[in-house]
């Protein structure tokens, strides 16, 4: 405790504080009117007052003494003296007598006021000129006013709330505007007491005006730039240019608005609370406003009351970005607005919640007033690409401070409930608002909530309604979630979004975002396949390293993409065709480096260098390439190769028109104008068909062709020419796009950019070759197996590329060739079936040194694996010359030495005498004892025990020697046979025929032991029906082909084995689509109406449309013709009865048919052929009704489908043709007149036609039935008989149906109910068993033709009657449809007058080409097939991944049937409209029969 002090020291002190200071100053300030003081003297006295007062300490001055020169200073005279020192040197003396004077002022109010006015409109404002003279005392007085917080006065001043509104806005636009004309910054010390003076006003302040917290609310605006509200709406992104324009810091203004709502953030949460509620709650009260202004985005049907008007919305947007700019600066200050803005969301109007939306999205993103930062750059073509840890370290162009999203505090934390309810906007009724808060949330996750973070539930969450949104109904939103992943960096999709699963997981958000590829709207195709064609380019770094969070994301991306092409729709196509080079495979990628010229370097140093970068880039394009290619799954693999195979077409395409733009002349034309002119128009029609918008593409041709650019038409050629290299190749691409686009008509290369994308040298180009050829040896980044197929595909479709590098090819060759003791790399392989498919093509081009000889033969006897030998032959005996002979019999003679089975490289030696047999018969004749003998032994005997495990198929890779022993001696005699002149063949090839018919027949077995492993005997089956096919091609073996044995061999398209069924069913695709079948081989196709696989089957659906199609396009009549084919094929099916639940089933085979086929314009023509074919009698089995029975359901079937359609029928005016190895006359006129009254198919199968086509539109859901082996995989709907053993091994022990009524006799043909075959007959039908008085030979067309014009014009009945009216037609393949005679001896059966010459072919012969897209769909099921020559023990030709097998065939028994039938019937009609949910989950039942081998659906 301090000492007490005593009385005398405190009486000491009370006189000493009595002891005051008095003002010195004597001078007058004031003058009476007319006698001023001299403005140097009244200067000199005001500065002698200031520096006397400023000398002088509050607590010992005498305030009496300021009282005279208070007055005289605050005086009207001296205040409003037109001169700036006096006053500034009279307010430096005012703010000293406040500071002498506090707490009580010695003015009157009106001085006061004076005092407060001069200070605000006269010395605020100075302090922005820093060259003021009189700057030091107008600095004085801001820090005087300030530090005593003298400035209080102020607000007890009258008329204060002006004197604050000026003083706020005089600080506010003085400290952002411009500074002074000397262009000096106003001081630091300044700014700050300023806004140390302004926080002091609102500190003491007990209320502000409501002006006032305008003024300094309409700061934070300053952060938004012209249009940013625009921006964020719209998604406008700002050129460089303007970028420069928009404020890079927060402006002065704006820092002192920002510091004083964090220094007093309770106050100025009050004021601004006041503030928003004055504006929101207007606006929300706008709702309730009788006849106000309905905006023009009210959507989706909204009913509620009439929204604010715009100018309305103006202001509301207005508010909103404020608090948008505010909760970024100071949130602190909006704890009372928020909920507010909660309150905005659950208003009745669109624009409030939409409004209230986006605000809150950006206050959880962090994003102000000035708006979203830019999207995040990916360049596809940018090199090296983007790396994971360096993308953190670029800078984002264009972001500044106010567009960098930021966020003080975590919305989510602060106000979760407000959060809550923003996220259950995503479910709002109006698309905008789901729009507006998928934009949100994609800023909210691509800038972690402002940079604060989010938990891992809200994040979560937060992805799964985007993906949710991504599927959303509405196409806006959809766009706008796809919009909002543009708005994710590369790392951030990888980080944020990866970790949900990568594109080939499905329900993964980027998964939805790749389906989104194939968006019915263009503009959320665009967006989705474009990013993620950015996405996947800039990843190939990352790829390329094996970084597995990216692999994981984007490996499937490639895959998604191509597979778009499987929508076969024109601008999905051309939009695919712009992905891949603009974004997966840019052109300009790598970027051209910019290389500095040097003065002393000379041309050829400059050359070289340009040279060798040119090589490097090529490299670099490989590379891509290649792992473009790897990412690719089958399928799309497929569309790959298929657009790759479909560049040489277009070319020739693009070639003819710009040989018929030459010969148009731009109009000018010598002679033949109109044939000139009329061949142009049809190329361009020709090439539009292919665009998305024909109408404008043929214009924009035409506008072309009439420009008559020389130098474009080089340009273009300069494009498609192979021989050209890729730099020129693009060079000559972008002169040809900037001439255009400089010209008057620039929109043209819009129509032409497609097409020369199509038809360019740009992936399959020979400045990659080398770069792929050395991946290929190398597998340098696990790219050779890439690389080898690359090659394999090149050297199928553009052999010509390998011309510049055969010489290396073969060098290769010769360093890897193997030895007895040495295996070769497998991969090499590839490399030898490269150069043995251009040694086919240019034989003379492959150097036939000694080496090279000597290493064919070492890969023929020794190569690994053993399929190389058939290439090595190849390459050999490819010059077919005297030396050709020489190297075949020592290469024979070498592989006899030890001619043993089971020996050393006994498959190579057995693959190279299947070789020898094909391309040197007559050396192979000189050993065909010990060919054959060895062959015998190979197929006769089985050294595999079978079990009744065995699988129905096993991979190549598991297949045993012995099975693949037999496949390569039953390809060797094929290849005798096919060696073999056609006389030769018939003479001497008859048994090698019967015995591959026989294989089929006896489905794959050939021991009369039958003890072959059923995997061996589905390989065998295979293998020999494809083997048939091959032999088909030729018109002599074709002959061979009894009707018996086709139909046999059209069963194995219903094989039990799934890869039995598909294997073939390709190869007898790509024979039809090259037209190497004649074409009754289509009949075979509409087998497959119960093929169980659903993706074969559509895939299958697909190519036939595609031939529908071109044979339309040809005006041929072909896929029609094959009808009558079917009758015959279905009525000597195995299951073929006339019972209607058997009827039905065989009505799916034409309703396939008809499905396909049929059009409006040819219905008439099916119903021809149906009505055509009842009049005629079965030349197979002249006591069987079945075709007509199947005629007259046809009829049926096709009125029902022309109803469905809402068709129109128009009968078919000419005549129709029958084969007559199918088909025979009757007997009588009267008998045919009979037979066509009559209706054979019983009544009840209309309805159950009707169920059939109900089930058929269920059945397009069915999935895809794509399991293992048919022993794992579950049973179908169960049948009354369930074998235990596969029901392969029943198939034709129960060929005859079981008889329905034993009390009806058999001979009642005319029943509509029972089947008129006898079971023998049937038997026999199943069995292939063809009669000996029976000729089913085809014949070559002209044979026919000749035979038709001799005379043989009118029907002959066995009895001599002649039929006026319906005499029998000729085949329509040998008459006006344009076939290349595929008919069945139908002279006798022909009509007159049916002979028509072919179509005159114009100059432009286009029709002859198969279309891009047919070509494509075409590849789809010859991808595989294509591969032919790579295989080792495959069937045919050919390497192809085996599918799983397919599911155990069959049928269900017909009490099920019956069943179900009923059930139908009892089934309510609203039932028929189910919702699609439920369809997906229909599945139709199968059904077993001990009478057939295939696996079908039966109808529900």
């Amino acid at each position: 405790m301090a000492p007490r002090r005593s009385a005398a020291e405190e009486v000491e002190e009370e006189e000493s504080e009595t002891e005051l200071v008095a003002l010195h100053f004597n001078e007058s300030l004031t003058w009476r009117p007319g006698k001023p003081i001299p403005l140097d003297k009244l200067l000199k006295h005001l500065n002698t007052l200031s520096k006397e007062l400023e000398e002088l300490d509050q607590e010992v001055v005498d305030p009496n003494s300021l009282t005279k020169v208070a007055k005289e200073v605050a005086s009207h005279q001296i205040l409003s003296h037109k001169d700036k020192g006096v006053r500034a040197y009279a307010a430096c003396c005012v703010v000293d007598i406040l500071r002498l004077c506090a707490p009580d002022a010695p003015f009157t109010p009106t001085q006061m006021k004076d005092i407060f006015n001069v200070t605000v409109t006269s010395i605020i404002p100075a302090l922005f000129d820093p060259s003021n003279p009189y700057n030091t005392q107008h600095k004085y007085v801001l820090r005087s006013l300030t530090e005593i917080k003298s400035v209080v006065l102020l607000l007890d001043v009258d008329g204060s709330d002006s004197l604050l509104l000026a003083l706020f806005s005089n600080i506010f636009d003085g400290v952002s505007g411009v500074k002074s004309a000397s262009g000096e910054q106003v001081a630091k010390d300044v700014e700050f007491s300023m806004a140390e003076m302004l926080g002091v006003l609102i500190d003491e302040a007990a209320t502000l005006p409501a002006k006032v917290v305008d003024i300094i609310m309409a700061q934070f605006l300053r952060a938004a730039g012209p249009g940013a509200g625009r921006r964020r709406r719209d998604h406008v992104q700002i050129d460089d240019n303007q970028a420069t324009l928009l404020a890079k810091d927060e402006p002065e203004a704006y820092q002192i608005a920002k510091n004083l709502c964090q220094t007093f953030p309770d106050k100025m949460a009050r004021f601004v609370s006041q503030y928003f509620s004055d504006v929101i709650v207007d606006a929300t009260s706008f709702a309730a406003r009788p006849g106000g202004h309905k905006g023009a985005d009210d959507e989706d049907g909204d009913e509620g009351p009439s929204g604010p008007s715009e100018s309305d919305l103006k202001e509301l947007s207005k508010a909103h970005d404020l608090i948008r700019e505010l909760w970024k600066a100071a949130p602190q200050v909006l704890q009372n607005v928020v909920p507010q803005v909660d309150a905005e969301l659950s208003a009745d109007n669109v624009h409030l919640r939409q409004l209230a939306t986006e605000t809150l999205g950006d206050m959880i993103s962090g994003i102000g007033a000035a708006g979203p930062p830019p999207p995040p750059v990916l360049d596809p073509a940018a090199y090296p690409p983007l790396s994971m840890d360096a993308e953190e370290n670029v800078e984002v162009q264009g972001l500044n401070t106010f567009t960098k999203p930021l966020s003080a505090m975590s919305f989510p934390q602060t106000h979760s409930l407000v959060f809550h309810n923003f996220l259950s906007r995503k479910n709002d009724k109006a698309s905008a608002i789901r729009a507006a808060w998928t934009t949100a949330v994609g800023y909210i996750l691509s800038t972690s909530a402002g940079g604060i973070g989010l938990s891992r539930e809200d994040e979560a969450t937060l992805i799964q309604g985007l993906g949710e949104k991504l599927s959303d109904s509405d196409e806006k939103v959809r766009l706008a979630a796809v919009k909002a992943i543009e708005s994710f960096g590369f790392r951030d999709v990888i980080l944020k979004l990866g970790p949900n699963g990568g594109v080939s997981r499905e329900g993964s958000i980027l998964s939805t975002l790749a389906d989104r590829c194939r968006d019915r709207r263009p503009a959320v195709r665009v967006a989705a396949m474009s990013l993620l064609g950015k996405l996947w380019a800039v990843g190939t770094g990352e790829l390329l390293a094996g970084n597995e969070a990216v692999t994981a994301a984007l490996d499937g991306v490639p895959s998604r993409i191509y597979n778009a092409f499987y929508a076969n729709d024109a601008e999905v196509n051309a939009l695919l065709d712009r992905v891949i080079f603009e974004c997966l495979i840019p052109l300009n990628y790598p970027p051209a480096k910019k290389t500095s010229k040097s003065a002393n370097g000379s041309s050829q140093s400059q050359a070289a260098a340009a040279a060798a970068a040119a090589a490097d880039a090529d490299a670099i394009r490989a590379e891509r390439i290649l792992l473009l290619v790897r990412s690719l799954d089958p399928m799309a693999k497929k569309a790959f190769f298929a657009l790759q195979a479909r560049q040489p077409q277009f070319a020739q395409i693009l070639e003819t028109y710009i040989k018929q733009c030459e010969l148009f002349n731009g109009g000018v034309m010598d002679d033949n104008a109109d044939k000139k002119q009329a061949n142009l128009h049809k190329t361009v029609r020709y090439i539009a068909q292919f665009l998305p918008n024909s109408p404008q593409s043929v214009q924009d041709l035409l506008k072309f062709a009439k420009a008559n650019d020389r130098r474009n038409r080089g340009l273009v050629r300069y494009i498609i020419g192979q021989e050209h290299d890729f730099k020129t190749v693009h060079n000559a691409l972008k002169e040809l796009i900037k001439r255009i686009q400089g010209g008057k008509d620039s929109t043209i290369h819009e129509t032409l950019l497609p097409i020369l994308y199509r038809s360019g040298r740009f992936i399959f180009n020979r400045s990659h070759l080398a770069t792929i050829m050395d991946y290929s040896k190398s597998n340098k980044d696990g790219l050779g197996s890439a690389a080898h197929e690359v090659l394999n595909e090149i050297s199928q479709r553009n052999p010509d590329l390998f011309k510049t590098h055969i010489g290396q090819l073969c060098k290769d060759l010769v360093d890897q060739a193997p030895t007895e003791n040495r295996e070769n790399d497998p991969s090499v392989a590839e490399t030898l079936k490269a150069c043995s498919t251009y040694a086919r093509k240019y034989p003379k081009d492959v150097p036939m040194d000694r080496d090279f000889v000597h290493s064919l033969v070492s890969f023929a006897l020794y190569g690994q694996p053993p399929k190389v030998a058939k290439h090595a032959v190849n390459i050999l005996l490819s010059k077919q010359d005297s030396k050709s002979t020489v190297y075949a019999q020592d290469l024979l003679q070498r592989i006899f030495k030890d001619w043993t089975y089971g020996s050393k490289h006994f498959l190579n030696k057995l693959s190279a005498v299947s070789q020898l047999e094909l391309l040197a018969p007559k050396v192979a004749q000189d050993a065909e004892d010990k060919i054959l003998e060895m062959i015998q032994k190979i197929l006769l005997e089985v050294r595999t025990e079978a079990g009744d495990k065995d699988p129905e198929w096993v991979d190549d890779a598991e297949l045993e020697e012995e099975c693949q022993a037999k496949c390569l001696a039953l390809k060797s005699l094929a290849n005798k046979l096919r060696s073999m002149e056609a006389d030769e063949a018939k003479e001497n090839g008859a048994k090698i025929w019967k015995m591959l018919i026989s294989l089929v027949h006896n489905k794959g077995e050939m021991t009369k032991t039958k003890n072959t492993p059923k995997h061996h005997k589905s390989r065998l089956r295979l293998l020999a029906a494809q083997l048939i096919l091959k032999l088909c091609i030729q018109k002599h073996f074709d002959e061979l082909l009894t009707p018996e044995d086709f139909n046999t061999l059209a069963l194995t398209t219903q094989d039990a084995a799934q890869e039995v069924r598909h294997g073939f069913v390709r190869k007898l695709q790509k024979y039809l689509a090259d037209d190497r079948l004649r074409t009754r081989f289509y009949t075979m196709i509409f087998s497959m109406a119960f093929e169980p696989n659903a993706e074969f089957k559509l895939r299958t659906e697909t190519w036939v449309r595609s031939r529908a199609r071109h044979y339309e396009g040809t005006h041929q009549h072909v896929l029609e013709a094959v009808l009558p084919r079917l009758f015959s094929l279905l009525a000597h099916h195995p299951d073929y009865s006339s019972d209607p639940d058997e009827l039905v089933d065989h009505a799916r085979y034409i309703l396939f048919y008809v499905s396909l086929v049929a059009t409006e314009s040819n219905l008439g023509l099916l119903s021809k052929y149906a009505e055509r074919a009842k009049q005629t009698q079965d030349a197979l089995n002249p006591k069987s009704i079945g075709h007509r029975v199947l005629c007259d359901l046809t009829q049926v079937i096709i009125r029902k489908w022309q109803e469905k359609k809402n068709w129109t029928f128009n009968a078919w005016p000419d005549k129709v043709g029958l084969p007559k190895g199918l088909y025979g006359p009757l007997k009588s006129h009267t008998e045919a007149q009979e037979i066509s009254e009559k209706v054979l198919v019983p009544d009840e199968i209309d309805e159950k036609l009707d169920d059939l086509l109900r089930a058929m539109d269920r059945k397009k859901k069915r999935k895809s039935t794509t399991d293992g082996s048919a022993e794992s995989r579950p049973a179908a709907k169960k049948s009354r008989v369930q074998p235990k053993e596969p029901r392969i091994k029943e198939a034709r022990k129960i060929a005859t149906p079981k008889p329905k009524k034993p009390s009806k006799p058999k001979k009642a043909p005319s029943s509509p109910k029972r089947s008129a075959i006898s079971d023998a007959n049937r038997r026999r039908s199943g069995r292939s068993m063809a009669k000996g008085n029976q000729s089913y030979m085809e014949r070559d067309s002209s044979e026919d033709d000749e035979e038709m014009l001799d005379g043989v014009a009118e029907w002959a009945y066995e009895n001599g009657e002649e039929d006026k009216e319906a005499g029998s037609d000729e085949e329509v393949e040998t008459g006006n449809e344009g076939e290349k005679g595929d008919d069945e001896n139908s002279s006798e059966l022909s009509e007159p007058e049916e002979v028509e010459e072919d179509e005159e072919e114009g100059d432009v012969e286009m029709t002859d080409e198969k279309t891009a897209e047919e070509e494509m769909e075409e590849q789809e099921v010859e991808a595989d097939d294509e591969k032919e020559e790579e295989a080792e023990v495959e069937v045919e030709e050919e390497e192809e991944e085996a599918p799983p097998p397919a599911k155990a065939n069959g049928r269900k028994g017909r009490s099920a049937a019956a069943a179900t039938k009923e059930k139908e019937k009892t089934k309510p009609a609203a039932k028929e409209k189910a919702p699609a949910a439920a369809k997906k989950q229909t599945t139709l039942p199968t059904r077993t029969s001990g009478r057939a081998t295939r696996g079908r659906a039966a109808a529900a």
